[in-house]
């Protein structure tokens, strides 16, 4: 399935705020939840709807809903969680689970040490949610597990992703849509992203 790369003015602006070295912890948070909200527009694009019948101040009119479908966030953490208040401004109801991996710093290979899941998740159109895509790993397990719960509908949600990542991302599934608000050059030796925005957890809660 096709990446889907945001163009949108509005996104790129706030990107570049947020990659900037001089931008706080509490503006970066903020930009974060920002882009996320606004890449939600486009990751619900295909929501169904249908009519309900309602009075207006004017008159009785038909207008549409979102109908039926149940949507599940599951951020990665810790990243993942600068995500979640943004689109759950947009999406209230939505329930939202937690995937905890962090990266070995010799192997570079993600090591899960939490996952809580809605019980209901197989019942959900799942939205997987971190800033960075650096080697996929961490994406690729996160989403294996959700898919071990039985759940067929998933999207994968970043903001800065690496050529490598994605390509190994797109790679182990195939059947995930990826959205992501910018694809930059490469990983250097330390599978950072380049020129990425740095460590974006250490960004987000101030402890680089």
């Amino acid at each position: 399935m096709k990446p889907f790369i945001m163009d949108h003015p509005l996104i790129q602006h706030k990107v570049t705020l947020l990659r900037d070295k001089n931008t706080g912890s509490k503006e970066f948070r903020e930009l974060i939840s920002e882009i996320t909200m606004l890449m939600c527009y486009e990751a619900t694009r295909n929501l169904p709807l249908k009519q309900v019948e309602i009075e207006t101040p004017m008159a009785v009119t038909k207008s549409n809903v979102i109908s039926g479908r149940k949507l599940a966030f599951v951020p990665i953490l810790r990243a993942g969680i600068g995500m979640v208040d943004g689109i759950l401004e947009l999406v209230p109801a939505a329930k939202v689970g937690h995937i905890g991996l962090y990266r070995d710093p010799v192997t570079h290979i993600p090591v899960e040490y939490y996952s809580k899941l809605p019980s209901d998740v197989d019942e959900r159109e799942v939205i997987v949610l971190d800033p960075m895509l650096a080697t996929g790993g961490s994406a690729i397990d996160a989403i294996s597990k959700i898919k071990e719960k039985g759940v067929t509908q998933i999207k994968f949600m970043c903001i800065i992703a690496a050529p490598e990542g994605l390509e190994a991302l797109t790679k182990a599934h195939p059947d995930v849509q990826v959205y992501c608000a910018a694809l930059d050059d490469h990983l250097n030796e330390d599978k950072y992203i380049i020129p990425g925005l740095g460590d974006a957890g250490d960004r987000i809660f101030g402890t680089k």
